[in-house]
C-alpha cells in the first residue's frame, strides 16, 4: 500500500500544494491552505467513479423528447415559489444560511407535510435524535410517518438510503459528513467535494430528491469548494437578522426554476409561516408624512415588492463626508450623489449621507437608482415627498432616466396597495391607464426636480 504523505489544500477553491505557503496558487486567496494527511484510496473505491452514470448513445438534439418535469408541492407556499413549485424528482438542492437563521426548522416543517403522502428521510449530523424530536414537539408537528437517522458517515447514509428507498431526504448538514475512503477530518475541502458528489449521484441514479443543509463564513458564502455549488442543481439562502422575526429566502441558482425568486417567512413560536403580502414588511408606518422616505417598486424574480428607501443628508463635521448604505450598493450611491452634483446641481460634498432600505431587504438591481436620489433630496431640503408617492428607474451617468424591466407588474402591485402617483421612465409608461394611478413620466434627472417642489 502507498505510503500516506502530507498535502496543503485551500479551503477556497480545493486546489493542493506540496508545501505551506501564504498565497494559493491555484485561486490567488491568501491563508487558507490547512494541513491534510493525504491516503491513497483502495482500488475498489478508486473503481466506483468510473460508473457515476450509465452511457447513452450520442443522439440529434432536435430528436430529443422532452417531458413535462413533476414536481412535489412542499406544502410552505414561499419555499415553492422559491424552488419553482416543488421538489423534483432526483434534484439536489442546497441550502446556506447564518447559524440559527432557522434552515433545520423550515425544511423540519416542508418534511413533515411531505410525508403525509411520499416516504421521506431525515439525516441528522449536527443534533442528536433526540433534539430532533424535541424542535418537533416544540413546533407541534406531526412527524409520525418522518424517519429520521442519525448518522455521519457516508456509507452508512448511503445504505439507509437503499434500504428505506424515500422520495425526499435532508441531510443537515453536508459539512458533518465524512467517507471512510478519505482520511481528511469532516468539513474539510476533499470530504465535502466527496461525499456531495456521492449523494448527487444516489438522486440522479435512484430519483429521490436531496435536500443539503450548508455552513456559511464569515462573509456569507457557502463553506467549502466552490464546486459544491456545481455539483447541486438549485443553491438557495437563508437570509435575516436575529432580532428580526423575518426571515427572507433566495434562489442563486436553479436549473428547474427561475433564479433570483424570493421567499418571505416570519419566525412565530409554532415555526416559520409564509407571508402573503411581502410587501407591507418593508414599507414603514409613518403617523405623518416625513422627509427622506421614498416607496420604490423593486422586482424579486417575479414577484413585485414595494419598498421604503429612507435617507438622511445631515451636515459633515469632518474633512472627509460618509457616504453609508444598508441592503443598497455603496459604491453606486457614490456615483449617483456625483450624478446629482453634475446634471441636478445639488451638492452634497460637506454632507454625510446615509441610506437604508426598510425591512432588512437587500436591493440589487439598478431601478432604485431614481427612489435613492429622490429621498437624498427629500432629506437635503427638509421637504417631504407628494403623498402617495411611488418611483423606480435607473439614472446614467448622463442623466438620463433608463425603464425598468417589467414595469406593467410593478404599477399594478402600486395600485393594488393604494399609491396614486408613480414618478417613473418615460419608456415604462403603460399603454392603457391604471386606474387609481396617476402617471408622472421623466427622461431626464433634471425633469425630476420639476416635480419636487
Amino acid at each position: 500500500m502507498a505510503k500516506a504523505r502530507t498535502v496543503y489544500v485551500c479551503q477556497e477553491c480545493g486546489g493542493v500544494s506540496n508545501k505551506w505557503q501564504g498565497k494559493c496558487t491555484h485561486c490567488g486567496a491568501w491563508n487558507t491552505l490547512s494541513e491534510t494527511i493525504e491516503q491513497p484510496a483502495p482500488a475498489a473505491v478508486a473503481n466506483r467513479f468510473t460508473h457515476l452514470a450509465a452511457s447513452a448513445p450520442v443522439r440529434s438534439l432536435a430528436d430529443i423528447e422532452i417531458q413535462e418535469i413533476p414536481r412535489k408541492p412542499t406544502g410552505l407556499a414561499e419555499f415553492d415559489r422559491v424552488l419553482g413549485g416543488g421538489l423534483v424528482p432526483g434534484a439536489v438542492v442546497l441550502i446556506g444560511g447564518d447559524p440559527g437563521i432557522g434552515k433545520s426548522t423550515l425544511l423540519l416543517q416542508a418534511l413533515t407535510a411531505l410525508s403525509q403522502s411520499v416516504p421521506v428521510l431525515y439525516v441528522t449530523g449536527e443534533e442528536s435524535a433526540e433534539q430532533v424530536a424535541l424542535r418537533a414537539q416544540r413546533l407541534e408537528l406531526d412527524t409520525g410517518r418522518v424517519r429520521l437517522l442519525a448518522e455521519i458517515q457516508l456509507e452508512t447514509i448511503q445504505r439507509a438510503l437503499q434500504e428505506e428507498k424515500p422520495k425526499i431526504a435532508v441531510i443537515d448538514s453536508i459539512q458533518t459528513l465524512f467517507s471512510g475512503a478519505l482520511t481528511a477530518a469532516p468539513g474539510s475541502v476533499s470530504q465535502v467535494r466527496e461525499c456531495a458528489a456521492q449523494l448527487t449521484r444516489i438522486a440522479k441514479q435512484s430519483g429521490v430528491s436531496i435536500v443539503m443543509i450548508g455552513h456559511v463564513t464569515k462573509d456569507g458564502t457557502l463553506a467549502g469548494p466552490r464546486v459544491l455549488e456545481h455539483i447541486v442543481d438549485t443553491v438557495l439562502y437563508f437570509e435575516g437578522e436575529h432580532h428580526s422575526s423575518y426571515r427572507l429566502i433566495r434562489a442563486f441558482k436553479n436549473r428547474f426554476g427561475a433564479v433570483n425568486e424570493l421567499g418571505v417567512f416570519a419566525m412565530t413560536d409554532k415555526g416559520l409561516k409564509g407571508v402573503n403580502n411581502p410587501s407591507a414588511l418593508f414599507l414603514s408606518q409613518h403617523s405623518s408624512h416625513v422627509p427622506g422616505t421614498c416607496v420604490m417598486a423593486t422586482q424579486e424574480g417575479t414577484r413585485p415588492l414595494l419598498v421604503e428607501i429612507q435617507a438622511l443628508v445631515d451636515t459633515a463635521h469632518v474633512p472627509n463626508p460618509r457616504r453609508l448604505s444598508l441592503g443598497l450598493d455603496g459604491g453606486r450611491l457614490a456615483m449617483l450623489l456625483a450624478v446629482l452634483n453634475r446634471h441636478a446641481g445639488v451638492a452634497t460634498f460637506d454632507q454625510d449621507v446615509f441610506v437604508n432600505a426598510v425591512g432588512g431587504v437587500r436591493i440589487t438591481e439598478t431601478a432604485s437608482d431614481l427612489p435613492v436620489l429622490l429621498s437624498i433630496i427629500s432629506s437635503l431640503r427638509n421637504r417631504p415627498l407628494p403623498e402617495g408617492l411611488l418611483a423606480f428607474g435607473e439614472v446614467g451617468l448622463a442623466g438620463e432616466v433608463r425603464p425598468a424591466t417589467r414595469g406593467q407588474e410593478r404599477l399594478k402591485e402600486a395600485a393594488k396597495l393604494g399609491f396614486s402617483i408613480a414618478l417613473i421612465p418615460r419608456h415604462n409608461v403603460p399603454k392603457q391607464k391604471i386606474e387609481g394611478l396617476e402617471i408622472w413620466p421623466v427622461s431626464r434627472l433634471e425633469e425630476v426636480l420639476d416635480f419636487i417642489k
